[in-house]
């Protein structure tokens, strides 16, 4: 079941473009290429972290952890409230 925010932007194509542009940008910067950089690392040599496990490395706490990724990409979302 898609959730409010996907059906939102079925519907508005212009805004799914806009927020696409938008995201493709934040992406690029440096701050988010170094998190990135940081969280890819930990998976590759951390022993507990395998694919398809459902976990996702997480920049929690000031730290990198291995956490579930439905709980880490809720974080700050619609299911937040």
């Amino acid at each position: 079941m898609k959730g409010k925010t996907q059906r939102y932007y079925d519907a508005n194509p212009e805004a799914k473009a806009k927020k696409a542009k938008y995201d493709s940008e934040f992406q690029k910067k440096r701050e988010q290429v170094k998190k990135r950089v940081e969280a890819n690392r930990f998976n590759r040599n951390n022993p507990n972290s395998t694919k398809g496990d459902g976990m996702d490395a997480s920049h929690k706490g000031g730290k990198i952890v291995l956490e579930r990724a439905s709980t880490n990409r809720a974080r700050g979302g619609a299911q937040r409230r």
